[in-house]
C-alpha cells in the first residue's frame, strides 16, 4: 500500500547526500523528514558508491524501524528517468525496504508511471523543476502514486534560459513566484502535500525565516532544507506565535457563543476566517 499524504512528517525536510551514510541518522535527528539524495548531491563518479552505501544502510537491522514504522520520513531522491543512472537506481531500491521516492525533473504523469513500473508500492514526491513540469503539475498531482509535490527554482530558470531565480535583494523573480504558486495550488487541489523549494544561502538565517514564514502562511506543508541548522529555523517559522494561538482560540470561542453572525475584535467573522483559526490550532497539535 502506498503511504498517504498524512504520513509526511514536517515541516522541516532535509536533503542529505547519499554518499555520506554517516550523516543519514544525524539528518533524521535534526529534521522531521530526510531526502537521501542520489542525484545532484552525488557526482557521476560516486553514484555507484552512493547506491552501495544506501543499500548497506537499509540492510542494517538497526535502521529497519525507521524504514518500516515511519516510511515517509526517509525519502530517496533518485536520478531522473531520462538519465543514464535511473536503471541502476531502480535496481538498488528494489532490494531495499525504502517506501518513498522523490522523482526529480518530473514533467508528466508518464514519468511517474515509469517509476511505479519499477517500484510499484512506493509513495512518490514529484519534483517539478522545468517549464514543462510546472505546466503539467496538475496532471502530475492527480496521479494516485503521488503523495507530495515540490518545485525547484534554479533548474526551472535554467530550463527557460534564465540566469537566476532571485533578484539581487534575495526575492524570487516573478516567474519563479508564478511557478511556486502554481505547484502549491495544484498540490492542494488534489489533496497532496506541498514542499517549498530550498533556500540556498544557509548563512542568511533572517532571509530563510522570512521565506519559511511565507511558505507557512501560503499553505506549504513542508520547507526543504540543505543544512541541518536550517531545520529549527523552519520549525520556528511554521509554529504559530502565542498571539496567533490566542487570537484563534478567542475567535472560535466567539463563534461558538454566537447564535448567528459573529463579530470579533471589530470584524465580522465568516467561514474563511473560521478555517484560518482552525488551521492555526491544528498546527499547535502537529508541529
Amino acid at each position: 500500500m502506498i503511504p498517504s499524504k498524512s504520513a509526511l512528517a514536517g515541516p522541516a525536510i532535509l536533503f542529505c547526500p547519499a554518499d555520506r551514510p554517516d550523516r543519514y541518522r544525524k539528518a533524521l535527528e535534526r529534521a522531521d523528514s530526510v531526502i537521501v539524495d542520489l542525484e545532484d548531491a552525488v557526482t557521476p563518479e560516486q553514484k555507484q558508491a552512493a547506491r552501495d552505501h544506501l543499500r548497506e544502510w537499509c540492510e542494517d537491522p538497526r535502521n529497519h524501524s525507521i524504514l518500516t514504522t515511519d516510511p515517509v520520513r526517509f525519502i530517496v531522491r533518485v536520478n531522473s528517468p531520462s538519465s543514464d543512472f535511473f536503471v541502476d537506481d531502480m535496481e538498488t531500491l528494489r532490494s531495499t525496504p525504502v517506501r518513498a521516492v522523490m522523482l526529480p525533473k518530473t514533467e508528466s504523469p508518464e514519468d511517474v508511471d515509469r517509476l511505479i513500473a519499477e517500484l510499484p508500492e512506493v509513495a512518490v514526491v514529484a519534483l517539478c523543476e522545468s517549464a514543462a513540469g510546472v505546466a503539467r503539475s496538475l496532471d502530475i498531482a492527480r496521479h494516485p502514486a503521488v503523495v507530495a509535490m515540490m518545485w525547484g527554482a534554479e533548474d526551472l530558470l535554467a530550463s527557460i534560459g534564465g540566469l537566476s531565480s532571485r533578484l539581487p535583494d534575495g526575492r524570487y523573480r516573478d516567474v519563479a513566484r508564478a511557478a511556486r504558486g502554481t505547484v502549491l495550488l495544484h498540490a492542494a487541489a488534489c489533496g497532496k502535500a506541498s514542499i517549498d523549494s530550498i533556500y540556498t544561502n544557509y548563512s542568511d538565517t533572517v532571509g530563510l525565516a522570512e521565506e519559511a514564514r511565507d511558505a507557512s502562511g501560503s499553505g506549504f506543508t513542508l520547507k526543504a532544507c540543505i543544512h541541518p541548522t536550517q531545520c529549527e529555523i523552519v520549525r520556528e517559522a511554521y509554529a504559530p506565535t502565542p498571539e496567533e494561538i490566542r487570537y484563534a482560540r478567542e475567535l472560535l470561542a466567539a463563534v461558538n457563543e454566537s447564535r448567528g453572525a459573529a463579530s470579533f475584535r471589530g470584524t465580522m467573522v465568516d467561514d474563511p476566517l473560521i478555517r484560518h483559526a482552525e488551521n492555526v490550532l491544528r498546527r499547535t497539535r502537529t508541529l
